[in-house]
């Protein structure tokens, strides 16, 4: 059996997509709203929500063998207002892992509790090469030394607070897309380039008029970046679970942009060994380019179910991402490799 083949046309226009839609953890409802509106044209699933609004996708198959799962997470990185300066400025508290360094200089939006949206960029607080010269790039890039400048005229808290802006308001980072030479470069590929992989593998079975051999969840989580998406929410019928997440690409890693990867172990210990041997068989089976990995610093909605009391076989696969929780790059030759390998699962798993 041959795999579907992927509509790469479509993949990278729905994760361009996705990555342009603010979504840090606690704020992710538009990137699930956009999801849910997409797996919403097939008539294979049954949508419904978790109570912390992750999206479950039910892909129903009559078999006598025993559902399987699929997650990734629509959630990203960012911050809230922590306090609002008496010159008008923002501090700021991170959500998840965002390197300050990183983001300084990036533009930013503030989502108001009112729904308004007001404009600003991340700057240290000795920005000025005139005025503050080697001081400037010896302050440290943390909590409190970078503050976003707004672009609104005020220059008092009173003033900040006319336009609408609390303690406590989201903050999104610019995510800053290129598609470019096969490569994608942005914020928060981690982890919207695995939802694209898994909407890509629904897609492709549906119009090809295939099925998986057993009836499948597909659960997007909001959570996954503050430690317990998807704690909660997959049914105790499921005995597998295969978590797509980016991999590692770095120094000291095995993985790479141009492969999908089977991560081993994490942070958490090591993942189930009879489902890494399926899925390793799968990616042989179908000449799936993939690699295996261990990430020393590095956890995933698996996890968070497993740490819950998940009584299920677990695996992670995914693309390589390069720079992960900086701005990010991946391939389209991994991202390829790991619809392709979520198809073989679906398929034969």
């Amino acid at each position: 059996m041959s795999l579907p083949k992927i509509d790469k046309a479509h993949f990278t226009k729905f994760l361009v997509d996705l990555l342009n839609i603010s979504s840090p953890t606690g704020f992710a409802e538009p990137a699930i709203a956009f999801v849910e509106a997409e797996l919403s044209k097939y008539k294979q699933l049954q949508l419904s929500r978790t109570r912390k609004g992750a999206l479950v996708a039910k892909w129903k198959v009559e078999s006598n063998l025993p559902p399987v799962a699929l997650t990734a997470h629509a959630d990203t990185l960012g911050a809230v207002v922590k306090e609002i300066k008496s010159d008008g400025r923002l501090k700021l508290s991170r959500i998840g892992g965002i390197q300050w360094p990183t983001v300084e200089t990036e533009g930013v939006w503030i989502f108001t509790a009112k729904g308004e949206k007001i404009r600003g960029s991340v700057m240290i607080e000795t920005a000025s090469g005139h005025i503050y010269s080697a001081a400037g790039s010896q302050t440290p890039r943390d909590d409190a030394h970078l503050e976003v400048r707004l672009d609104a005229r005020t220059t008092s808290e009173a003033n900040t607070r006319a336009l609408g802006i609390d303690v406590g308001d989201c903050v999104a980072f610019d995510p800053r897309v290129e598609v470019t030479n096969g490569f994608i470069r942005s914020r928060f590929l981690d982890d919207k380039a695995c939802v694209a992989n898994l909407v890509a593998a629904i897609k492709a079975l549906a119009e090809s008029n295939q099925s998986p051999t057993r009836s499948v969840y597909f659960f997007i989580s909001n959570y996954e970046e503050v430690g317990h998406g998807a704690a909660t929410g997959i049914p105790s019928e499921v005995t597998e679970l295969v978590t797509v997440d980016m991999a590692v690409v770095g120094r000291g890693q095995n993985s790479d942009e141009f492969h999908a990867t089977l991560c081993i172990k994490d942070s958490g210990g090591v993942y189930h060994e009879g489902l890494n041997k399926k899925m390793r068989a799968l990616a042989e089976k179908f000449d799936i380019p993939y690699k295996t990995d261990v990430y020393p610093f590095y956890s995933s909605d698996g996890e968070a179910f497993w740490n819950a009391g998940g009584d299920v076989a677990l695996s992670l696969i995914g693309p390589g991402i390069d720079a992960s929780h900086n701005y990010e790059r991946a391939h389209m030759d991994g991202l390829n490799a790991t619809t392709n390998w979520v198809m073989a699962y679906l398929l034969e798993g």
